[in-house]
């Protein structure tokens, strides 16, 4: 994934937590900054340069019993490969229903099966 012009001005904490959010696809505000080994203060303040600079989002929540904030990817940050097979786009995208014993279904999924 190519890095954002945000991106490149990241300090070497922030470009972490952005790591982290990414892998974990999410993870609650008060297990980022334990995940990073750096103080609450710190995460907060990394949290919030993230989020000005819309590469998380962070949604209030009760994790635990306690208040805290789930942080996410933003959105264009997904991985869209998945829904790939090759340079075919799933059928499934777009479609209320599809029939799985389509052409454009078994094609897909023979696509899928013969990656490399």
């Amino acid at each position: 994934m190519s890095a954002t012009a945000a991106e490149t001005g990241l300090s070497e904490t922030e470009h972490e937590g952005l790591e982290l959010v990414r892998e974990t696809r999410g993870i609650h505000q008060s297990e980022f900054w334990k995940e990073l080994d750096i103080s609450s203060r710190k995460g907060s303040r990394v949290v919030d340069s993230l989020v000005e600079q819309d590469l998380i989002q962070r949604e209030e929540t009760v994790h635990q019993g306690h208040n805290t904030y789930y942080l996410t990817p933003m959105p264009s940050d997904l991985e869209f490969s998945l829904l790939m097979a090759g340079d075919m786009l799933s059928p499934f995208v777009g479609d209320e229903e599809v029939d799985p014993q389509s052409d454009a279904f078994t094609q897909w999924v023979m696509s899928l099966a013969y990656e490399e």
